[in-house]
């Protein structure tokens, strides 16, 4: 049985974006794909995500192909739908001040794409049609303003209801749509004033990206906050017993929430059952370094338990992880274990400030970068004694690009050029066991794309030592960057010993954990608000206390700190918080 491995995020070839800077002159330069819907069609994976031009498109869910869509198709506008229904694909896009349009095809690929003239105007768009025919509509992306739902006549999409108001931010009752990386912006009464009076400068949460699923009659309307550039950016969920409520706050959220790890982030999604009947979700994961809204995209298993409770398992989200697998447990333990974190590296040269060691600290945000553009850069991790390697991750990075814009700006607020022309990312992954001898792990050296997290997978295992990266070439002849040559696989040490740990509640919202352990490489902390329910994940490294600001005011919650390293996982016990 093929297992079909993938490493978050999904390795796809994120198109580069040019944008005019909001304040000052210039451009910033970043690959961005954000607000992901993901559907099952005819047999196949599809997923539509902001700012590609075009749908990714896979049979396995593991391995997806990018596809350019057809030019009538609002490609530059932020946050596509797509669902299916009937015979049909309904296709929109936001576009807040222009009434925004509705297309439908039988044939995503290669269309057409008959055209339904929008009434109203949106931004964050889902539709949803129910199992008795009718349409339902649903939309918002702000902090002034809440999502909004209303019915649509299925064959014109105009509205037969007023919209109504479904979700709107409580962020001094639910911790988790808090602003700020870990929810360090807390709002005040002032806030609360400025977002009434539609002053979007306040640290009232964005609610958006609404997402609607059915499951055994009862409706639930997912939502992302506070906001795509935090490490927090989540999905919550409401429940009703109507697509269009009253809705009531789910008791396990935020139900997609990723954290920490080498990339964070977890909102603005879609979930969707598979052809087998697993449920999947994916969602928007943050760098925001070289641009705000410089994401990628994440999937992860989800489900509903035996209460009908939605969940999504991130433990180990940007791990790899095997398709069917996960298919038959969402909840397993990976297979392989990280081996590169903390290891010593060494490299052809380096810029100041972005050293060799950049590629193994388990941070997406930071990078080695070549002193020099020249072909044949490389870099290399020691270790420190043979392993059974069985997957390396090799994650590029871009940093500061500077050139002339390749094309024309499209757009007044947002203005931009997505890079059309194709690009090509070639290197050559080697691997020993003594520093001499060496083999190919994988040779990209005339490869045709330009994948920025490509994942080699050697289900086997290889006994391995040293992983050496060279690179030939990259897009517009930058100085290659790395921001993890991660390396995953089983060690044969002893697995660290179950952690003790401390975990105090200084506020309804918050809790801070601190953890006393040996042997560990990092910290997996878990909560949830019933024992066996312990949905809730950080990952953290190097170091032993982290406060969780995603509570709900007035829930209870269990906590348990699990302990790793290159050996497994050791789980700890549980505590009750109160």
């Amino acid at each position: 049985m093929e297992q079909h491995y993938f490493c978050n995020p999904v390795n796809v070839e994120y198109r580069y974006q040019f944008n005019k800077k909001t304040t000052g002159e210039g451009i910033e330069v970043s690959r961005e794909a954000a607000d992901p819907s993901m559907i099952f069609y005819k047999g196949k994976y599809y997923i539509f995500a902001s700012m590609t031009l075009g749908v990714w498109v896979s049979e396995n869910l593991a391995s997806w192909e990018c596809h350019r869509l057809p030019d009538n198709l609002p490609l530059y506008d932020y946050a596509p739908d797509v669902r299916v229904v009937g015979e049909y694909v309904y296709f929109s896009a936001s576009k807040r001040g222009e009434n925004c349009n509705f297309y439908r095809t039988k044939d995503i690929l290669n269309g057409p794409y008959e055209e339904i003239t929008g009434t109203f105007d949106f931004w964050d768009p889902n539709l949803f049609a129910d199992d008795d025919g009718r349409i339902y509509f649903y939309w918002g992306c702000d902090n002034t303003t809440p999502i909004w739902g209303v019915e649509l006549d299925a064959a014109t999409m105009k509205p037969l209801t007023e919209r109504k108001e479904l979700v709107a931010g409580h962020p001094f009752t639910v911790g988790y749509e808090r602003r700020g990386e870990d929810h360090c912006m807390v709002p005040t009464e002032k806030d609360i004033e400025l977002a009434g009076a539609g002053n979007h400068d306040c640290n009232m949460p964005y609610i958006e990206g609404a997402w609607m699923t059915k499951y055994q009659g009862k409706y639930y309307l997912q939502y992302a906050c506070p906001g795509a550039e935090y490490n927090v950016y989540a999905d919550g969920v409401y429940i009703a017993d109507a697509p269009l409520g009253p809705f009531t706050l789910a008791k396990n959220n935020p139900f997609s929430y990723k954290p920490g790890g080498f990339l964070p982030g977890a909102g603005h999604g879609s979930t969707m059952r598979d052809r087998e009947g697993a449920w999947w979700h994916t969602a928007t994961m943050r760098i925001s370094v070289n641009h705000l809204f410089e994401r990628r995209v994440g999937i992860w298993p989800a489900g509903f338990d035996h209460v009908g409770e939605l969940f999504c398992n991130q433990r180990y989200g940007d791990w790899p992880m095997s398709v069917e697998m996960l298919r038959k447990n969402p909840w397993r333990h990976p297979e392989w274990y990280l081996l590169s974190y903390g290891k010593e590296t060494d490299c052809s040269s380096f810029t100041e400030g972005k050293e060799a060691g950049k590629v193994v600290d388990e941070n997406v945000r930071t990078w080695w970068q070549a002193a020099s553009n020249e072909a044949g850069q490389w870099i290399r991790v020691n270790l420190g004694k043979s392993f059974d390697v069985h997957a390396v991750q090799v994650n590029f990075a871009d940093d500061k690009i500077e050139m002339p814009v390749p094309g024309t700006f499209q757009g007044e607020n947002n203005a931009r050029y997505i890079e059309e022309a194709a690009q090509v990312t070639r290197w050559m992954l080697e691997g020993s066991e003594n520093g001499k001898d060496w083999i190919i792990l994988e040779d990209k050296s005339k490869a045709l794309t330009s994948l920025p997290h490509d994942l080699v997978v050697m289900e086997d295992g290889i006994s391995l030592q040293y992983i050496r990266l060279t690179i030939l070439e990259v897009p517009y002849h930058q100085k290659p960057c790395i921001s993890g040559l991660r390396v995953f696989g089983i060690g044969d040490g002893v697995k660290p010993q179950i952690p003790e740990y401390q975990v105090s509640r200084s506020t309804g919202l918050d809790m801070e954990v601190r953890i006393y352990g040996e042997n560990a490489l990092g910290y997996t902390i878990l909560w949830g608000h019933e024992p066996e329910k312990l949905y809730h994940s950080y990952m953290i490294f190097g170091k032993d206390r982290q406060k969780i600001g995603a509570l709900v005011e007035g829930q209870n919650y269990y906590v348990r700190v699990d302990a790793f390293n290159e050996a497994g996982i050791t789980e700890g016990r549980i505590t009750e918080v109160r």
